[in-house]
């Protein structure tokens, strides 16, 4: 018996049930591919805002900094580590940190500073492409500053306006300096967005009173599909007085998440395509009961039950493959153009943020193999497990009943 054949004029001669069937798979499998699409974008915007807005994949500190940051805490020598560890290959920029009081308009924050060095905090970050209002900062203009999102609506200031800073230098005596609004963020993070003030290193170290020493040196690998963990450990080896830290160590909940999206995408998965099961199901069932007197005779003329179940798991295979393919061509599509023009969340990204990240106001998506290979191998599962029971009642006729069935 030529399976094939008999199971394509099967599904032709039931044409608008067939078409049913597969546009109802084919709409499960497209909608699919694009939910796995804006995961997969979510994911990896998440990841970005972590590294490249912030915090580098690697980052250095003296011990105990991470648990009491204290301005006396520092790095002893930082220009020969950040020159070592470009002389391998590494991008690599040192930066300090400093804590007090911005004041403008009778209005005051507690601050964070952080003072940069420009000439190789470009390499490790991209925080200089997040500006929404002004400019990024410059050596040239040393007391011009760049304010978190948050911070600037907190205060009441816009570009141009002077914001007074009040805090302690390493001296022990009073910090204090007139600063001009050079630049405002993006929401970067819950952090930044509500304390951040930056400026040259320069600039700071002046306030501060520091003329040696930084904080913290941040590394970003040359190659970005390198293994972390090693990478991290030759960078340990490197500085094995210093305390190293990879950005999954020191944020945990984005690391957690970003490692369990296939999960997440995979239950998805399986609930959505439970209702796929069922018209799988509902669809097979009739064609079979329409069948009865068919199957009877074509059993009685030696057809096994075996060749029985092989024609219809055929048939369901059919289906599915057509259905798969209009599916993975218009998931792939929405994907493309969605990964291209982004989800505008413009009105709703100032306030949504995880483990203290923002998220990126315009959600692009992401096509990866896992986005598209993913829901197809799911809809042959679930369309396989459907059809068992309608394959084993075709199966299972007596063909003397089954020609008699009316």
């Amino acid at each position: 018996m030529r399976i094939l054949t008999l199971a394509a004029r099967n599904v032709r001669r039931s044409w608008q049930r067939s078409l049913a069937t597969m546009l109802a798979m084919a709409f499960a499998c497209l909608i699919m591919i694009f939910f796995s699409a804006l995961m997969e974008g979510m994911m990896q915007g998440s990841e970005r805002n972590v590294v490249e807005m912030n915090m580098g994949d690697i980052q250095i500190h003296a011990p105990g900094y991470l648990d009491d940051p204290d301005l006396y805490t520092r790095i002893e020598h930082p220009d020969e580590l950040v020159e070592a560890l470009q002389s391998k290959g590494y991008h690599a920029a040192s930066r300090i940190y400093g804590y007090g009081l911005l004041a403008a308009n009778m209005a005051s924050a507690g601050v964070h500073l952080r003072g940069l060095d420009l000439a190789h905090e470009m390499q490790v970050t991209k925080l200089y492409q997040h500006v929404s209002q002004g400019e990024w900062l410059d050596d040239a203009d040393a007391y011009g500053v760049v304010l978190g999102k948050k911070l600037a609506g907190t205060l009441g200031v816009e570009l141009g306006d002077e914001v007074v800073f009040v805090g302690q230098s390493a001296d022990g005596f009073m910090a204090n300096e007139l600063f001009r609004v050079r630049g405002i963020l993006k929401s970067v993070s819950d952090g930044i967005d509500r304390m951040g003030v930056f400026m040259p290193m320069t600039t700071l170290r002046g306030l501060l009173v520091m003329p040696q020493g930084a904080h913290e040196i941040v590394v970003l690998r040359p190659d970005r599909t390198s293994d972390l963990s090693a990478e991290t450990a030759i960078i340990t080896d490197m500085a094995s007085e210093l305390e190293v830290k990879n950005w999954k160590q020191l944020m945990p909940v984005i690391a957690r998440m970003i490692e369990t999206a296939d999960v997440q995408i995979i239950i998805m998965l399986v609930i959505f395509y439970i209702a796929v099961a069922t018209v799988v199901l509902n669809a097979m069932l009739m064609n079979v009961f329409e069948r009865i007197h068919e199957f009877g005779i074509m059993k009685a003329l030696g057809v096994s039950p075996g060749q029985l179940v092989a024609l219809i798991f055929t048939e369901t295979l059919l289906m599915t493959l057509l259905s798969a393919g209009i599916g993975l061509a218009g998931g792939w599509w929405l994907s493309y153009y969605y990964q291209t023009h982004g989800i505008d969340m413009s009105a709703l990204a100032g306030s949504i943020s995880y483990g203290g990240i923002a998220f990126d106001p315009i959600w692009h998506a992401a096509i990866t193999p896992n986005a598209l290979i993913y829901p197809v191998l799911f809809l042959f599962m679930i369309a396989a497990l459907a059809v068992i029971y309608p394959a084993a009642k075709a199966a299972m006729l007596s063909p003397v009943k089954a020609i008699y069935f009316r």
